[in-house]
């Protein structure tokens, strides 16, 4: 069990330390939004994506040490998170302060990176907004016929061509 949760805390803090990495890569990524520089973008997304993939591969890890677990102590998987495993480990003080103090670090970390995701969030709205409506203005100018001209008289004079070569039916 103790390796057990020495491996959980090894990976806990890999996962800790791809978090801390991702807030400054965040950080940029609002005011690369802010600046619309797409290019940019694409450099900090694809390097903001290869984290997600480290992070979702160690959380596998955590998830089959977390079932490894649940087997030791006949406890459904599903029901242990850092928080219960803290409690369980009332009688090993330094596996209980160091499963608690990675809850904690955890909770500070993401509740940044969920702040800064969903200011980003919130920038990209924005300017989908403002590009559907620039696309509804050219729309709108394009469809416009353009023949409603006025003269001095305040009536609408059309610029109507002659056809030349249509067909008269009194003929």
């Amino acid at each position: 069990m103790a390796s057990l949760m020495e491996e959980l805390i090894s990976v806990l803090g890999a996962e800790q330390e791809i978090y801390e990495k991702l807030i400054p890569i965040s950080e940029k990524k609002t005011l690369i939004l802010i600046k619309e520089d797409l290019e940019e973008l694409k450099k900090v997304t694809a390097e903001e994506q290869f984290l997600i993939d480290k992070v979702s591969f160690i959380d596998r890890k955590r998830e089959e040490i977390i079932k490894n677990i649940g087997i030791v102590l006949n406890k459904d998987p599903k029901e242990l998170d850092l928080n219960t495993l803290s409690k369980i480990l009332a009688k090993q003080p330094e596996e209980k302060k160091a499963i608690a103090n990675m809850h904690d670090s955890l909770r500070k970390t993401m509740k940044r990176l969920v702040e800064i995701n969903e200011k980003n969030k919130s920038l990209i709205e924005n300017s989908l907004e403002m590009i559907e409506f620039n696309m509804n203005f050219i729309q709108s100018t394009r469809m416009s016929t353009g023949g409603n001209n006025y003269d001095r008289n305040a009536t609408t004079s059309y610029n109507r061509s002659i056809n030349v070569g249509g067909f008269d039916a009194k003929q």
